[in-house]
Formats: structure tokens, sequence, C-alpha cells
């Protein structure tokens, strides 16, 4: 992790296309501006886990209703033949 000091007004380059201003600094509280290009996704953190974590169940219960439609088409399958 790379720690910066930085005041108020002045910025971090990610890249050449990322700017993190600090705009403010207020009682434990330090408010950051961001700049980047629209197709650079940007969320705080808990934000950030939250829809990776909302993605990861998504995913699992898409794999389990294919599944089960999977299981579904292989009995009717089945019982066709017979």
């Amino acid at each position: 992790m790379l720690i910066l000091t930085r005041k108020p007004g002045e910025t971090i380059r990610i890249g050449d296309s990322i700017t993190v201003t600090v705009v403010q600094l207020n009682d434990g509280q330090i408010k950051l501006g961001i700049d980047a290009p629209k197709s650079v996704t940007v969320h705080r953190g808990e934000v950030y886990d939250r829809i990776k974590a909302e993605n990861t169940e998504a995913s699992k219960a898409s794999v389990s209703g294919t599944q089960q439609l999977a299981a579904l088409l292989k009995t009717k399958k089945e019982t066709e033949r017979n």
C-alpha cells in the first residue's frame, strides 16, 4: 500500500486518466473528489463488497436454477423414452 500525505486541494494521479483530489478535511473525515473515465467504476469499499456478494449469490442461484432445469429436462427425456 502506498501512503501519501496531501493537503486540501492537492491531488494524486493514478495512471493517465484518474485524478484523486483532497477536497476537504473535517473532524476526522476526508472528502475526496475522484475524476475518472466513465468506463472506470468507482465505489466506496463497503458498496463494492456488497455488490460483489450480491453478484456471487446471484451466480449461485443461476447455477442452481440451471441445474434444476437440466434435471427436469433429463427426467422428461427419460419419461418420453418409457
